[in-house]
C-alpha cells in the first residue's frame, strides 16, 4: 500500500502549477491539482489574455481614425461593450476547456476547491484529505486595495473584465502595467480617463525613458494624467463616485478602478502552522530552486513575488517538476527577463535600465532614436516611437534594450535571445535591417548619446 495518495500535490492551477503537474506527470509521477475557481489561473481568466483582447479592441478607434489617411471611408464606427465581454468570455472558456483537457491527457487528478495544508505531506480540500509526498503551492496572487472611507466602492482589474456597462468616466488609480494598460483600454473604448499616481512618475523600475515617452504619449491621445496625487475619500454623490484628493480637490467619475498592487494569496493556506516562512507581504520565501523553509514544499510563480510574469512561473513549475522527478536539479534562471506593457503606445524591454546600467558598470554607451512611424506620415497621427540600446564600453555588450511603440513585443522578443546570448553591439551593428521596419532601428543606431548632467534630478 503506497505511503501517499500522491508524489506531488499542486495547489492551483495557473500556469506555474499547470506546467508543474504535467511534466512531473510526464516524469511518472502520482499528481493533483487543486483549484478552488478557474483553470488557467490569473492570466487566462482576469489577466494576461483578457486583457490583451481588450488591448486588441480599444486599438480599433484609431485604426478606424486612421484609415482615411491611407483612401478609406468609413462609416461613423460604433462599439458595443456587452458584445466584446461575451466573446471575450467565449475564448476564455475555450481555454479553461483546453487547460482541463492538458491536464486529463497528462493523468492528473483535478480537484474543486479550496485547499488548506494540515501537515507538512496533508492537504484538506472540502471535506476531504489528502496525503502527498511533495506539495507545490502555485496559488498566485489577488488585487489588492487599499483601506480607507469609501474603498470599497471601487473596483479592481478582476471586475473591470465583468463590467455590465462600459462606464462613460473612469478614474484609474495606481502607476503600475495593470493602471496604464486598463487606462488605455477605457480610453479606446470611449471613456474620459483620469490617471492618478502618487509618484511623480508612473512605471517605477522601467527605463526613464519608457516612463517620460508614454507619459507624453498619453496625454496627447487626451488621458488625463495626475502624478503626485492619491484619494483620500471616495463619496457616492448625485448617482456617481466623487473622490477627494489628498490636495484639497476633487474629482468625479462613473467607475474608480484601483491598480494598486497584488498580494500573493497564501493567508489561508495554514502556512504559519507547518512552519513554511512568509514575507511580509505573505509571499512564500524560496530558495534557487523554489524549495521553501520546509523541504518537502515548493512554491511557484505570484505567490513568491520573484518576478511576477506568466512565463516565469511556467519556467519555474518546469523546474520543479525536473528537480523532484527527473534527477535534474534545475534552478529557474531570473536574468535578462524579458516583459512588455501593453499600453497604447506599447512598451518592450529586456536587460538593465540606464540607471541600473550605470550603478553596475559606471559609465555606459548609450544608443537613442525616437522618430514617427512610417504609418503615420499617411495616417497624420502624431504619436512617434522611441527605442534605446544600452552598451557595456569594455565588452561592447548590449545590457539593455527598450522601446515604446507598435509591436514593442514582438521586436523586443527576439532582441531578448542576443541579449542573453551576449552579443555585442558590433554584431548589432554588422546585422542587416529589414526595411522598412521599425525594428531595423534596433541595428542602424550609431551616434551615442551625451553623458547627463550629473545634477539633473530623476524622479522615482
Amino acid at each position: 500500500m503506497p505511503k501517499f495518495d500522491y508524489d506531488l500535490f499542486v495547489i492551483g492551477a495557473g500556469s506555474g502549477g499547470v506546467r508543474a503537474a504535467r511534466i512531473s506527470a510526464g516524469h511518472g509521477a502520482k499528481v493533483a491539482v487543486a483549484e478552488e475557481r478557474y483553470l488557467g489561473g490569473t492570466c487566462v481568466n482576469v489577466g494576461c489574455v483578457p486583457k490583451k483582447l481588450l488591448v486588441y479592441a480599444a486599438h480599433y478607434a484609431e485604426d478606424f481614425e486612421d484609415a482615411s489617411g491611407f483612401g478609406w471611408t468609413v462609416a461613423k464606427p460604433e462599439f458595443d461593450w456587452g458584445s466584446l465581454i461575451a466573446a471575450k468570455d467565449k475564448e476564455i472558456k475555450r481555454l479553461n476547456g483546453v487547460y482541463k483537457k492538458m491536464l486529463d491527457n497528462a493523468g492528473v487528478d483535478v480537484i474543486e476547491g479550496t485547499a488548506h495544508l494540515t501537515g507538512t505531506n496533508q492537504i484538506s480540500v472540502g471535506e476531504r484529505t489528502y496525503s502527498a509526498k511533495f506539495i507545490l503551492i502555485a496559488c498566485g496572487g489577488w488585487p489588492t486595495v487599499p483601506e480607507f472611507p469609501g474603498h470599497d466602492l471601487a473596483i479592481t482589474s478582476n471586475e473591470a473584465f465583468f463590467l455590465n456597462q462600459l462606464p462613460e468616466s473612469v478614474i484609474v488609480v495606481g502607476g503600475g502595467y495593470i493602471a496604464v494598460e486598463f487606462a488605455g483600454i477605457f480610453h479606446g473604448l470611449g471613456s474620459r480617463v483620469s490617471q492618478i499616481y502618487r509618484g511623480p512618475l508612473f512605471l517605477r523600475g522601467f527605463d526613464q525613458d519608457v516612463r517620460k515617452t508614454l507619459a507624453e504619449e498619453m496625454t496627447n491621445k487626451g488621458i488625463d494624467l495626475k502624478f503626485n496625487q492619491n484619494i483620500e475619500r471616495i463619496e457616492h454623490q448625485n448617482g456617481r463616485l466623487e473622490a477627494r484628493m489628498t490636495d484639497g480637490t476633487s474629482a468625479s467619475a462613473d467607475t474608480i478602478m484601483y491598480a494598486t498592487g497584488r498580494r500573493p494569496k497564501t493567508g489561508n493556506l495554514g502556512l504559519q502552522n507547518i512552519g513554511v516562512q512568509t514575507r511580509e507581504n505573505g509571499a512564500i520565501v524560496v530558495d534557487a530552486y523554489s524549495r521553501s523553509t520546509v523541504k518537502n514544499i515548493y512554491a511557484v510563480g505570484d505567490c513568491t513575488d520573484r518576478i511576477n510574469l506568466t512565463p516565469v512561473a511556467i519556467k519555474e513549475g518546469h523546474a520543479v517538476a525536473e528537480t523532484i522527478f527527473n534527477d535534474n536539479p534545475t534552478r529557474p534562471d531570473h536574468i535578462d527577463v524579458p516583459s512588455a506593457v501593453f499600453s497604447q503606445p506599447s512598451i518592450g524591454s529586456v536587460g538593465l535600465t540606464e540607471d541600473q546600467a550605470r550603478e553596475k558598470f559606471g559609465p555606459v554607451d548609450v544608443y537613442k532614436s525616437r522618430f514617427r512611424p512610417m504609418k503615420h506620415t499617411l495616417s497624420g497621427r502624431a504619436e512617434t516611437t522611441m527605442m534605446k540600446l544600452i552598451v557595456a564600453p569594455q565588452s561592447e555588450r548590449v545590457i539593455g534594450c527598450h522601446m515604446v511603440g507598435p509591436d514593442a513585443a514582438e521586436i523586443i522578443q527576439g532582441i531578448a535571445i542576443a541579449i542573453k546570448s551576449g552579443a555585442t553591439k558590433s554584431q548589432f551593428d554588422a546585422t542587416m535591417g529589414i526595411h522598412p521596419s521599425a525594428a531595423e532601428e534596433f541595428v542602424t543606431m550609431r551616434i551615442k548619446e551625451p553623458e547627463p548632467d550629473a545634477c539633473e534630478s530623476v524622479p522615482v
